[in-house]
């Protein structure tokens, strides 16, 4: 499988490390960048290349890092046809495969460690999704990550409260 890799420089050594591990398990890695550790380099700039690779290449996979991954997670989300997640555990990587069949998967170098990575990674990996007929949650949310059921106000008002 095709997988797209990036990361700034709290991510770098991680990415590094999960090059191998992925390499060594048979898959095609491309690496996005950064290429070599840079402490002024930012986050969205490989977010964004990860998540652009991904949409073009439909069969493929991408995993993007940065210290918290939250930040790398809001940048992803933000390409058509990407479904980024943050998982810092397996369950939620399975889940998110499994229920809504997550594309780019973020991790945050400040909370995983390389043998926890491992292990998310692998599960998320070997998640299948499972497309169940009538499941409509998955479909809520539109192809772009700016157009949401959610964002209408007919949406906020069934929940009670208004979006501002």
């Amino acid at each position: 499988m095709n997988i797209y890799i990036g990361a700034d420089h709290r991510g770098y050594s991680l990415k590094a490390s999960l090059k191998k591990f992925l390499e060594k398990n048979g898959h095609d890695i491309f690496d996005v960048g950064n290429l070599r550790f840079d402490p002024k380099d930012d986050y969205p700039d490989f977010a964004k290349k990860v998540a652009k690779k991904v949409a073009q290449d439909k069969n493929s996979k991408g995993i993007v890092m940065c210290a918290s991954g939250a930040g790398v997670c809001i940048v992803a989300n933000r390409v058509r046809g990407i479904r980024a997640v943050l998982a810092h555990d397996i369950l939620l990587a399975r889940s998110s495969r499994k229920d809504d069949d997550t594309n780019v998967l973020c991790i945050g170098s400040d909370f995983v460690r390389f043998t926890q990575a491992k292990k998310i990674i692998s599960a998320w990996l070997n998640t299948p999704f499972e497309k169940i007929p009538n499941k409509s949650a998955t479909f809520l949310v539109c192809p772009s990550m700016s157009e949401s059921v959610f964002a209408t106000p007919s949406f906020a008002f069934g929940l009670g409260f208004a979006l501002t």
